[in-house]
């Protein structure tokens, strides 16, 4: 028995058989190669075309209805004037899977991402971490970050006896605001963009194309009016330029147009331009859209369309208001 033991254990004691090695190493150069791989598709989207974008706007605030979302209606607005298409806008939670699933989805899907909250300093906010971990990333303290910080912000009055030098869970606080995703592999400057001068807060991109961004609306369009120069050259319609939209006002209810609506829609579709239909609530004029590129084509619908809802073009829905008492524009 002892002897069988004996030679059991001068077994396990040999080294791994050559093919074990071979598989081992073969294991750790494909991690490498997936890794490098990976950089390499980061670089990619942050340089490639922007045709599509999509918004996350992160908070239990926000689903509770403590705060009302406007981030996200700018940033339509934003898309719009410089030609991106958006194609998804949603809202979760303050959860670390559910950040990390849809970073990761819209990153794949669509060439602009941007997320709107969770980058404070108290335990909920939890968007860098998230997404850090939804990528394999480390959160790295940024030094430039941390240096307009201290040399940006001052304390709050509550906080009298704060040193960025002295230890305290105010200042791990801080330091919770300027620890980002980082790819180590890649070069930071193109993960931590610092687009505003009067503004400490950095834009942390990760995966060449999630742009994280603070929920407080202020920031939030500050920091994408400062980016709008870095996106232009990607952008094939800068400024809206082959983007069109034609706006009528009818006197008709939605229903009573909705037939005609409809067979437009479906005649216009290969066009690529699309039609809307917009109840004015309290108003007695609703109001219709064209939204497309062709804009020859577009403005030879206007004749046909104004005939077919009773209602003449305008350029902002206001406009023949002043008819309301008439019913329809003379």
């Amino acid at each position: 028995m002892f002897a069988r033991l004996s030679q059991l254990t001068r077994h396990f004691s040999q080294p791994l058989p050559i093919y074990s090695r071979i598989s081992a190493a073969a294991t750790s150069r494909s991690s490498m190669g997936a890794a490098i791989m990976s950089s390499s598709a980061a670089e990619d989207r942050g340089k490639r075309m922007i045709h599509t974008a999509g918004c996350i706007i992160i908070g239990d605030e926000v689903l509770g209805g403590k705060t009302i979302d406007t981030n996200s209606a700018h940033f339509a607005k934003y898309c719009f004037l410089l030609g991106m298409t958006l194609k998804r806008i949603e809202v979760i939670g303050d959860d670390e899977t559910e950040i990390g699933e849809a970073a990761r989805r819209m990153s794949e899907n669509y060439d602009f991402v941007v997320t709107s909250g969770g980058i404070g300093p108290t335990h909920d906010d939890i968007t860098y971490e998230s997404i850090a971990k939804a990528f394999k990333l480390p959160l790295k303290l940024h030094d430039d970050a941390l240096k307009r910080m201290k040399a940006l912000s001052k304390p709050h009055p509550s906080q009298k006896n704060f040193s960025w030098d002295v230890p305290s869970p105010a200042l791990d606080a801080k330091l919770r605001m300027v620890k980002l995703p980082t790819d180590e592999s890649r070069d930071e400057s193109s993960q931590v963009l610092f687009v505003d001068d009067s503004l400490w807060v950095p834009i942390s991109v990760v995966n060449g194309n999630i742009h994280i961004l603070p929920g407080i609306p202020r920031l939030f369009t500050q920091l994408l009016d400062g980016l709008k120069p870095l996106l232009i050259p990607r952008l094939e319609n800068p400024e809206g330029k082959g983007v069109y939209r034609i706006l009528f006002s009818t006197p008709m209810a939605e229903s009573e147009v909705a037939g005609y609506l409809t067979k437009l829609a479906a005649e216009v579709e290969p066009k690529g331009v699309k039609v809307g239909s917009y109840p004015r609530w309290g108003r007695k004029r609703n109001s219709v859209t064209l939204v497309g590129k062709d804009k020859d084509y577009m403005e030879s619908l206007v004749p046909q369309i104004e005939s077919g809802v009773d209602g003449v073009r305008v350029e902002n829905e206001e406009d023949a208001d002043e008819s309301e008492d008439e019913g329809k524009v003379s």
